[in-house]
């Protein structure tokens, strides 16, 4: 595993740079991963709402997990469909999630920006995924893999206590605002 500030591409001043790529990936689209330095990615985890105020033993075995996945600009993380590999948190760019529906093409459900996250689902179930994840922009996204973390949350049950409800609370403010969707869906077709 790479280890050092500057070769996850963070400066002093805390700014992303551009890093090279360890290892090319089957990921679509020409999508690249490359091995996450633990000791370095702490910090980012610590500025991310999911990971706010977790224990740093908490984030630094998160950390040895983790991946940083590049995504050129309307390239796809999953289809709908797909099986779920992991989380992905947004570090730059943007992440659009939508589906397609049929006659009338993609309906884009949200846009993620730097600190928000998705695929927790796949954490929690091992259902297929159940939208689409394209890069709006070039993004810069850390996956932490399915299995990896579901073997930590095991052993730690400490850590699994406080994500599980962290994704609860995620979850549940996602299907309000769908919800809410549907209304004003429903209420303006009757006009």
């Amino acid at each position: 595993m790479a280890t050092g500030l500057e070769e996850l591409g963070i400066t002093d001043d805390g700014e992303p740079t551009p890093i090279g790529r360890v290892e090319e990936d089957a990921r679509p689209g020409g999508a690249t991963t490359e091995e996450a330095p633990s000791e370095d990615v702490e910090a980012l985890l610590g500025k991310m709402p999911l990971f706010d105020g977790l224990l740093p033993a908490h984030l630094r075995r998160i950390a040895a997990l983790s991946e940083i996945v590049d995504v050129p600009k309307g390239e796809a993380v999953f289809h709908h469909g797909d099986p779920g590999d992991g989380l992905y948190l947004v570090l730059d760019g943007a992440i659009r999630i939508s589906r397609n529906v049929s006659g009338m093409g993609e309906e884009a459900l949200a846009i993620l920006r730097p600190g928000q996250y998705f695929g927790e689902m796949s954490i929690v179930d091992d259902a297929p995924r159940s939208a689409d994840a394209i890069a709006h922009e070039p993004s810069r996204l850390l996956r932490l893999p399915k299995d990896d973390l579901r073997d930590l949350m095991f052993v730690d049950r400490e850590l699994a206590y406080e994500l599980l409800w962290r994704f609860v609370r995620t979850l549940s403010s996602r299907l309000r605002e769908s919800n809410d969707r549907l209304l004003m869906l429903t209420v303006s077709s009757k006009f």
